[in-house]
Protein backbone atom coordinates (compact mmCIF):
# COMPACT_ATOMS: atom_id res chain seq x y z
CA UNK A 1 0.00 0.00 0.00
CA UNK A 2 1.28 3.45 -0.86
CA UNK A 3 2.28 5.81 1.94
CA UNK A 4 0.59 8.59 0.01
CA UNK A 5 -2.89 10.05 -0.37
CA UNK A 6 -3.94 12.35 -3.21
CA UNK A 7 -5.84 15.31 -1.82
CA UNK A 8 -8.76 17.10 -3.45
CA UNK A 9 -6.26 19.57 -4.94
CA UNK A 10 -4.34 16.75 -6.62
CA UNK A 11 -1.32 17.04 -4.33
CA UNK A 12 0.21 13.95 -2.74
CA UNK A 13 0.30 13.83 1.03
CA UNK A 14 0.92 11.39 3.88
CA UNK A 15 -1.74 8.70 3.76
CA UNK A 16 -2.88 9.27 7.34
CA UNK A 17 -4.18 12.77 6.59
CA UNK A 18 -6.79 11.34 4.25
CA UNK A 19 -8.50 9.52 7.12
CA UNK A 20 -10.57 12.53 8.25
CA UNK A 21 -11.39 15.92 6.68
CA UNK A 22 -9.96 17.88 9.61
CA UNK A 23 -6.58 16.18 9.25
CA UNK A 24 -5.78 17.90 5.96
CA UNK A 25 -5.27 21.41 7.32
CA UNK A 26 -3.46 20.11 10.40
CA UNK A 27 -1.12 18.07 8.21
CA UNK A 28 -0.45 20.91 5.75
CA UNK A 29 -0.03 23.77 8.21
CA UNK A 30 1.23 22.29 11.48
CA UNK A 31 2.44 18.69 11.53
CA UNK A 32 6.18 18.40 11.06
CA UNK A 33 6.91 22.12 10.93
CA UNK A 34 9.38 23.28 13.61
CA UNK A 35 8.04 24.99 16.72
CA UNK A 36 10.03 27.01 19.25
CA UNK A 37 7.15 28.51 21.24
CA UNK A 38 7.03 27.13 24.78
CA UNK A 39 3.24 27.33 25.08
CA UNK A 40 2.69 25.40 21.85
CA UNK A 41 5.26 22.81 22.86
CA UNK A 42 3.63 22.35 26.26
CA UNK A 43 0.17 22.17 24.70
CA UNK A 44 1.26 19.49 22.27
CA UNK A 45 2.93 17.23 24.79
CA UNK A 46 -0.18 17.52 26.97
CA UNK A 47 -2.51 16.69 24.08
CA UNK A 48 -0.34 13.73 23.11
CA UNK A 49 -0.79 12.51 26.68
CA UNK A 50 -4.56 12.88 26.37
CA UNK A 51 -4.44 10.95 23.11
CA UNK A 52 -2.99 7.88 24.83
CA UNK A 53 -5.50 5.09 24.17
CA UNK A 54 -7.60 7.33 21.92
CA UNK A 55 -7.42 8.66 18.35
CA UNK A 56 -5.85 11.95 17.36
CA UNK A 57 -9.11 12.79 15.59
CA UNK A 58 -10.86 12.80 18.97
CA UNK A 59 -8.27 15.14 20.47
CA UNK A 60 -8.06 17.44 17.44
CA UNK A 61 -11.84 17.84 17.42
CA UNK A 62 -11.71 18.92 21.07
CA UNK A 63 -8.53 21.02 20.84
CA UNK A 64 -10.24 24.39 21.18
CA UNK A 65 -12.16 23.08 24.19
CA UNK A 66 -8.90 21.88 25.73
CA UNK A 67 -7.34 25.30 25.14
CA UNK A 68 -10.25 27.03 26.87
CA UNK A 69 -10.31 24.57 29.78
CA UNK A 70 -6.55 24.74 30.34
CA UNK A 71 -6.12 28.52 29.94
CA UNK A 72 -4.41 28.25 26.59
CA UNK A 73 -1.91 25.83 28.14
CA UNK A 74 -0.16 28.68 29.94
CA UNK A 75 1.81 26.45 32.29
CA UNK A 76 2.56 29.29 34.73
CA UNK A 77 -1.17 29.61 35.42
CA UNK A 78 -1.89 25.88 35.23
CA UNK A 79 0.70 25.11 37.89
CA UNK A 80 -1.55 26.94 40.36
CA UNK A 81 -4.57 24.70 39.69
CA UNK A 82 -5.80 22.65 42.64
CA UNK A 83 -8.29 19.93 43.45
CA UNK A 84 -11.27 22.23 42.86
CA UNK A 85 -10.02 22.81 39.32
CA UNK A 86 -9.64 19.06 38.76
CA UNK A 87 -13.21 18.51 39.95
CA UNK A 88 -14.45 21.26 37.62
CA UNK A 89 -12.56 19.87 34.64
CA UNK A 90 -13.94 16.39 35.27
CA UNK A 91 -17.40 17.88 34.59
CA UNK A 92 -16.31 19.53 31.33
CA UNK A 93 -17.90 17.57 28.48
CA UNK A 94 -15.79 19.41 25.93
CA UNK A 95 -12.58 17.64 26.92
CA UNK A 96 -11.47 14.09 27.74
CA UNK A 97 -12.58 13.63 31.33
CA UNK A 98 -9.81 11.39 32.63
CA UNK A 99 -8.63 12.28 36.12
CA UNK A 100 -5.11 10.95 35.67
CA UNK A 101 -4.55 12.89 32.45
CA UNK A 102 -6.05 16.09 33.84
CA UNK A 103 -3.90 15.85 36.94
CA UNK A 104 -0.87 15.12 34.77
CA UNK A 105 -1.32 18.40 32.87
CA UNK A 106 -1.36 20.35 36.15
CA UNK A 107 1.56 18.36 37.54
CA UNK A 108 3.56 18.76 34.33
CA UNK A 109 2.90 22.51 34.33
CA UNK A 110 4.96 22.79 37.49
CA UNK A 111 7.62 20.54 35.96
CA UNK A 112 7.64 22.80 32.89
CA UNK A 113 8.38 25.81 35.06
CA UNK A 114 11.28 23.91 36.62
CA UNK A 115 12.56 22.98 33.17
CA UNK A 116 12.45 26.60 32.03
CA UNK A 117 14.48 27.55 35.11
CA UNK A 118 16.97 24.81 34.27
CA UNK A 119 17.31 25.17 30.50
CA UNK A 120 16.12 28.71 29.78
CA UNK A 121 13.05 27.54 27.85
CA UNK A 122 11.19 24.37 26.98
CA UNK A 123 12.24 24.89 23.39
CA UNK A 124 15.93 24.96 24.28
CA UNK A 125 15.57 21.71 26.18
CA UNK A 126 13.51 19.88 23.56
CA UNK A 127 15.58 20.99 20.60
CA UNK A 128 18.73 19.64 22.23
CA UNK A 129 17.17 16.25 21.54
CA UNK A 130 16.80 16.84 17.80
CA UNK A 131 18.17 13.77 16.02
CA UNK A 132 20.59 13.84 13.11
CA UNK A 133 18.32 13.42 10.05
CA UNK A 134 20.86 11.01 8.57
CA UNK A 135 20.23 8.55 11.41
CA UNK A 136 16.44 8.49 11.04
CA UNK A 137 14.60 5.44 9.69
CA UNK A 138 12.39 5.70 6.64
CA UNK A 139 9.53 8.14 7.33
CA UNK A 140 6.51 6.72 9.17
CA UNK A 141 8.09 3.34 9.83
CA UNK A 142 8.78 3.87 13.54
CA UNK A 143 6.77 4.68 16.66
CA UNK A 144 9.79 5.39 18.86
CA UNK A 145 13.42 6.33 18.31
CA UNK A 146 16.59 6.43 20.40
CA UNK A 147 16.02 10.18 20.78
CA UNK A 148 12.40 9.82 21.88
CA UNK A 149 13.47 7.18 24.40
CA UNK A 150 16.20 9.49 25.71
CA UNK A 151 13.84 12.47 25.87
CA UNK A 152 11.20 10.39 27.64
CA UNK A 153 13.77 9.26 30.21
CA UNK A 154 14.97 12.83 30.69
CA UNK A 155 11.43 14.06 31.31
CA UNK A 156 10.58 11.19 33.64
CA UNK A 157 13.72 11.85 35.68
CA UNK A 158 12.35 15.35 36.14
CA UNK A 159 8.99 14.02 37.27
CA UNK A 160 6.91 14.40 34.11
CA UNK A 161 3.90 12.11 33.66
CA UNK A 162 2.34 10.70 30.47
CA UNK A 163 5.63 11.19 28.64
CA UNK A 164 6.48 7.70 27.40
CA UNK A 165 8.69 7.12 24.34
CA UNK A 166 5.76 6.66 21.92
CA UNK A 167 4.01 9.81 23.17
CA UNK A 168 7.28 11.73 22.95
CA UNK A 169 8.00 10.42 19.44
CA UNK A 170 4.57 11.64 18.25
CA UNK A 171 5.36 14.99 19.87
CA UNK A 172 8.71 15.16 18.04
CA UNK A 173 7.02 14.34 14.73
CA UNK A 174 4.34 16.98 15.18
CA UNK A 175 6.62 19.75 16.45
CA UNK A 176 9.10 19.36 13.63
CA UNK A 177 12.03 17.97 15.60
CA UNK A 178 12.00 15.38 12.85
CA UNK A 179 10.58 15.60 9.34
CA UNK A 180 8.53 12.42 9.20
CA UNK A 181 6.38 13.34 6.22
CA UNK A 182 6.33 10.42 3.79
CA UNK A 183 8.67 10.40 0.83
CA UNK A 184 6.73 12.02 -2.01
CA UNK A 185 4.44 13.99 0.30
CA UNK A 186 4.15 17.57 -0.90
CA UNK A 187 4.67 18.82 2.64
CA UNK A 188 7.91 16.92 3.18
CA UNK A 189 9.83 19.36 0.97
CA UNK A 190 8.03 22.34 2.48
CA UNK A 191 8.82 21.19 6.02
CA UNK A 192 12.45 20.65 4.99
CA UNK A 193 12.64 24.23 3.70
CA UNK A 194 11.23 25.63 6.94
CA UNK A 195 13.54 23.44 9.02
CA UNK A 196 16.54 24.66 7.00
CA UNK A 197 15.73 28.29 7.89
CA UNK A 198 14.63 27.54 11.46
CA UNK A 199 16.79 29.06 14.18
CA UNK A 200 17.33 26.46 16.88
CA UNK A 201 16.76 27.91 20.35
Amino acid sequence: MSDLFVGPDGLKRCRWCGAAPEFLSYHDKEWGFPVADDIRLFEKICLEGFQSGLSWRTILAKRENFRKAFLGFDFKQLARFGEADVTRLLQDEGIVRHRGKIEAVIHNAARAQELVAEAGSLAAFFWRMEPDPATLPEPQTASTSPESINLSKALKRRGWKFAGPTTVFAFMQAMGLINDHAQGCEMRARAAQVRAKFKRP
